[in-house]
């Protein structure tokens, strides 16, 4: 920092130069982060929970547990870890339980599960959320809602925790999914979208997108942790518990009907024919639970699977590209794409998405020599790649589904797109039409 204080602007060259030349790999990465002011490092509270939990050797469950009932520096969760004090006793009513995920079933899968140890539910197109609450040492009842990596999200969804808050019950934790429901109707993740990301809810956004938890298990229930017990017996509690509490923003997810694989497949495809009924569009797909399934933090292999709906696939035309971040950051990796419509002049093309997955190293740096050597204008940081009928790439675009959008010039807006396949083979004017794109969202 002296060194760059007192340094002439002609000086620079030279002195950076000489201490990359002293300095190894890591010390060049944090001399270059240093110099371009790029030292920011996103870490979210459940990453720093982990941390401290390694830190003391003790699962990060028990830091769970005392984290929310300190305040910074955490001096007594430090003294703990270290072996230099007791465990705090500010014990959180309303903690987070690490989640349970599932692993992606695969077709090739189905010879070596047998459908009798399995129950299936359907996979609703939301955003996975848990309730937690209690009351503490005074008797004052306290409720809290996290995302699946533990942020509490409650500011956000103040009207769907209010009415959990008002379930007459000591204790309880939920893992759901949050939807937003209207006249009993799931609505799509589009509508859903409104409501995330809030700082502020005003009571007009609240009333016309209205939160609501769709309950997939119970984890926790009047000062008993369930997460030992099998899944039945979690299910058959979650029943009990959802009908008792009858509140209007909360439901079960229903089990779904099945004798064999074929006949699951057979509901995957057909939602609204195999028991969700108007709610079928807003099916993913189905999870299966092992009959026996404790519920464990993490992606275990075995006993939960998601099975989620083919996805759709299109031909569209890369337009623009952006430099990606972290190991991204010298490749042109995140990529715009269009279809072509009918415009004033002729056919064009219209972006209808963007994505930055689905392809290899190998695939990324030859899409990033293409992006370089075919550029025609650049605007901030984005390169516009030359495209037309004749000259251009075609990306095979995989996507879970459409929905209407006034922020997208082309009207539309794709959920969870990525790269499917590189259509180098393919010329641009064979791409898919936007016409393509509406009767999917007729469909739909």
């Amino acid at each position: 920092m002296d060194g760059l204080a007192r340094a002439g602007r002609n000086d620079l060259r030279k002195l950076l130069a000489g201490w990359l030349d002293a300095l190894d790999e890591t010390g060049r990465w944090a001399l270059l982060k240093l110099i371009t002011g790029a030292l920011r490092v996103g870490v979210s509270a459940r990453l720093a929970r982990t941390a401290v939990a390694d830190l003391g050797g003790v699962e990060v469950d028990a830091v769970e547990q005392v984290w929310h009932g300190l305040a910074p520096p955490y001096l007594p969760l430090f003294a703990w870890l270290e072996g230099r004090g007791e465990r705090p006793s500010a014990i959180d009513p309303a903690p987070f339980r690490p989640a349970m995920l599932a692993q992606p079933l695969d077709e090739k899968d189905f010879d070596k599960l047998d459908p009798r140890e399995f129950r299936a539910e359907w996979k609703w197109d939301g955003i996975r959320l848990q309730v937690s609450a209690g009351r503490d040492e005074r008797g004052h009842r306290m409720l809290r809602l996290y995302s699946r990596t533990g942020e509490e999200v409650t500011p956000a969804f103040p009207d769907l925790a209010d009415a959990l808050g008002a379930i007459e019950a000591n204790d309880f934790a939920l893992d759901g999914e949050l939807l937003v429901l209207r006249e009993k109707r799931v609505q799509s993740f589009a509508t859903l979208q409104q409501r995330l990301n809030r700082k502020t809810v005003t009571a007009k956004l609240a009333a016309e997108f209205p939160a609501h938890l769709r309950a997939y298990d119970i984890i926790a229930f009047d000062g008993e942790d369930l997460r030992a017990l099998p899944f039945v017996e979690r299910r058959a509690r979650l029943e009990g518990f959802v009908k008792e509490a009858c509140c209007p923003r909360l439901d079960i997810s229903p089990l779904v009907d099945f004798e064999d694989w074929p006949s699951l497949a057979h509901a995957r495809e057909n939602p609204a024919e195999a028991g969700a009924g108007d709610d079928g569009a807003a099916v993913e797909g189905v999870m299966l639970k092992r009959r026996d399934s404790i519920y464990v933090a993490g992606r275990p292999t075995g006993p939960w699977f998601k099975w989620k709906r083919d996805p759709f696939n299109i031909d569209a035309v890369l337009m623009y590209a952006q430099r990606g971040h972290g190991k991204r950051s010298s490749f042109y990796s995140d990529y715009t794409f269009g279809v072509w419509r009918a415009g004033a002049e002729g056919d064009e093309l219209v972006p209808v998405g963007k994505a930055y997955f689905g392809f290899t190293d190998e695939e990324l740096a030859r899409i990033d020599r293409y992006v370089r050597n075919n550029t025609i204008d650049r605007f901030g940081p984005v390169r516009v790649v030359e495209h037309g009928a004749e000259k251009g790439l075609v990306f095979e675009i995989a996507f879970e589904g459409l929905n209407r959008s006034t922020r997208h010039k082309s009207g539309v807006a794709m959920r969870f797109p990525r790269i499917a396949r590189i259509r180098w083979d393919k010329p641009p004017r064979e791409a898919d039409r936007i016409e393509t794109l509406e009767l999917l969202l007729k469909e739909g």
